[in-house]
């Protein structure tokens, strides 16, 4: 590993800044893209130790080549498109061809447990079949076996739903957003997003991937379970009453909303704890809400 550690981030994101706290917090150098200079100049304010390379200014291309080079980090942190000429299903993946990464350099990619597909409601892990027949799924299997192909340690990171500080249940149902929808047996896996960053960084600092093969981690809590007991007891800290329960069939879901509920799996993160060497900071949503809870009542 490099005696000076440098973390570049592809797509400043929820998780991306997460990790980014632990790098600075380490001494570390940190560089990410953003997607405009309005975006940079707000990333600024908030963290003026993060170099940001907005990506609609073009005299970027050249610092960004440079800080690529120069890495000895690289996550992949931004959410996948379609391309136009349909090869790529990671925006990013078209700067690997440039040939502007270092060989040495440690590689993630966050991905998401979307990938699974459905498995109604059986546990997965790392080595479980990759199923998913959404287009958001099909496009995440599309992007990890284009950066698996790349000559690079690649470590992939597959993200269960995140939540966290102005992210989570307490907001949706302060927001009068919160809704719970009865589909009996339907569990989700969730993942607080300062136990995505703990588990990424004791990544970069001990990586375990080697070339022609990634190694990949489920990053989750230890407690899959339906959506509506994490409403209901967001409603209990907040001392409200929860939401009538809707049934799935008549709860009117657009097609993105009925498309989370077509998968039914439960996601194993024994993999990753052996990783981190221990357990999650928030094992279940309980741990995580608490937190959160008690943050909104000294902002309060």
């Amino acid at each position: 590993m490099r005696e000076n550690q440098s973390l570049l981030i592809f797509g400043l994101g929820f998780s991306g800044r997460a990790v980014a706290r632990l790098a600075l917090h380490a001494g570390w150098q940190v560089t990410a893209t953003v997607r405009s200079t309005d975006k940079a100049i707000a990333v600024k304010a908030q963290c003026p130790e993060i170099t940001c390379l907005p990506l609609d200014d073009d005299g970027s291309l050249d610092a960004l080549a440079t800080a690529t080079g120069q890495a000895s980090h690289i996550l992949m942190a931004a959410p996948t498109a379609e391309q136009s000429d349909g090869h790529h299903a990671d925006p990013f993946l078209s700067i690997a061809e440039r040939d502007w990464f270092s060989g040495d350099c440690w590689l993630g990619y966050l991905s998401t447990t979307v990938v699974y597909g459905d498995w109604a409601g059986r546990w997965v892990t790392e080595s479980s079949e990759t199923r998913s027949q959404s287009v958001r799924g099909r496009r995440r299997i599309a992007a990890e076996a284009q950066w698996s192909a790349l000559d690079a340690k690649v470590h992939i990171f597959r993200l269960a739903g995140i939540y966290g500080p102005g992210r989570n249940a307490l907001e949706t149902v302060r927001d009068g957003r919160a809704r719970i929808i009865d589909k009996p047996g339907q569990v989700f896996s969730r993942i607080h997003v300062d136990d995505i960053a703990q588990i990424v960084w004791a990544s970069m600092q001990a990586p375990t991937a080697i070339s022609g093969g990634p190694e990949i981690y489920n990053v989750c809590d230890d407690y899959p379970c339906e959506p509506g007991e994490v409403i209901r007891y967001a409603c209990q800290l907040l001392g409200v009453n929860p939401p009538l329960s809707v049934a799935f069939q008549d709860a009117g879901l657009s097609a993105m909303g009925r498309s989370f509920y077509e998968d039914n799996k439960r996601v194993s993160n024994a993999k990753a704890k052996r990783l981190i060497g221990g357990g999650m900071l928030f094992p279940t949503y309980k741990e995580g809400l608490n937190a959160e809870f008690k943050q909104l009542a000294k902002e309060d």
